[in-house]
C-alpha cells in the first residue's frame, strides 16, 4: 500500500517559514555536519552534509518516496526544482491553474486543478509501490483535513522563530490524536516520524 507522508522542517516553536517566507534557519540542519548525501537528480547538482544520523535518515527517506506532492507556493519558491524535484521523482503540484510557461518539455513537474483528493489519487499511482512525499504547509493541512495523511514526518529544528508561517495553524479536523514516533536525533535537528490513526 502506497503511504502519504507529510515532510517538513519546522522550528521547535511550529514555524516552516520565517515572517519573510525565509527558510534558512528551519533548513540550517542540512548542512550541520560531515557526511554528503547527494540528492538523487543528477541535475540538482544538490548536496547535503549532514550528522551521520540525518545522512541514514535522509537515506532512507529519499529510497521511500516514488512522488512528491506539493502547493504552487513551495514550487515557486522551489523555481519549479528547474523542472526536476532533486528527489528524481515525479512532482505534483496543486493547484488552481497552470503557471505560464508550463509544463515544460522533459519536465517531471505535473499540475492538478482539480482538487487534493485527484492530487493525492495522481501522485500514489506515480508513486507505485513506494511512499508520496506531501510539501507546502497547506498542502499537508489539505491532506490532514480530507483523512489522506498516514504519517506526519517533521525535521524538527533546533530553532525559535517566534513568527512566520506555522505548520499546524488551521486543522479542521483538530485535536488529532497521532501514534507514537518513531525519534532519530541529529545534530542541529531530531526526526520524528508520527503515524495518523484513520478517525
Amino acid at each position: 500500500m502506497t503511504n502519504v507522508v507529510a515532510i517538513m522542517s519546522m522550528s521547535l516553536d511550529g514555524y516552516v517559514a520565517d515572517a519573510n517566507d525565509g527558510v534558512a534557519e528551519v533548513f540550517d540542519w542540512y548542512f550541520s555536519g560531515d557526511v554528503e548525501v547527494s540528492t538523487a537528480s543528477t541535475t540538482s547538482g544538490m548536496t547535503f552534509h549532514v550528522s551521520a544520523p540525518s545522512a541514514d535518515h535522509l537515506t532512507r527517506l529519499q529510497a521511500e518516496v516514488g512522488a512528491m506532492l506539493t502547493g504552487r507556493r513551495t514550487f515557486e519558491r522551489a523555481d519549479g526544482w528547474g523542472g526536476q524535484h532533486p528527489w528524481d521523482v515525479p512532482a505534483f503540484v496543486v493547484t488552481h491553474d497552470v503557471p505560464d510557461g508550463w509544463p515544460r518539455p522533459g519536465s517531471t513537474v505535473q499540475f492538478v486543478t482539480d482538487g487534493i483528493v485527484s492530487a493525492v489519487a495522481r501522485a500514489k499511482s506515480a508513486a507505485g509501490p513506494r511512499s508520496v512525499g506531501v510539501h507546502g504547509g497547506k498542502t499537508i493541512q489539505q491532506c490532514l483535513d480530507a483523512g489522506l495523511l498516514d504519517e506526519i514526518h517533521i525535521d524538527l529544528a533546533a530553532v525559535l522563530l517566534g513568527s512566520g508561517v506555522r505548520l499546524f495553524d488551521h486543522i479542521a479536523s483538530a485535536p488529532m490524536v497521532l501514534g507514537n514516533p518513531t525519534v532519530v536525533a541529529g545534530a542541529g535537528v531530531t526526526h520524528l516520524r508520527y503515524p495518523v490513526h484513520a478517525s
